[in-house]
C-alpha cells in the first residue's frame, strides 16, 4: 500500500553526476556539495543533459 509523504523542498541538481557511484558516494555529494542534512524531508533529483547538445 502507498503512503502519502510530506516533502518540505525539492532540489534539482543540474550538471554532470556520475550515477554509477554507490549510495555512499551520492550521500557524500549531497552532504558536501549541497550542504544538506540527509534527514530533512526533501527530494533531490539529479538532472543531466546530453553533452553533445
Amino acid at each position: 500500500m502507498l503512503k502519502e509523504v510530506t516533502v518540505d523542498r525539492v532540489y534539482l541538481a543540474q550538471g554532470v553526476t556520475d550515477l554509477r557511484k554507490s549510495i555512499d558516494g551520492l550521500v557524500a555529494l549531497v552532504k558536501e556539495e549541497f550542504e544538506l542534512d540527509l534527514f530533512l524531508r526533501v527530494y533531490l533529483f539529479f538532472v543531466t543533459g546530453d553533452e553533445t547538445s
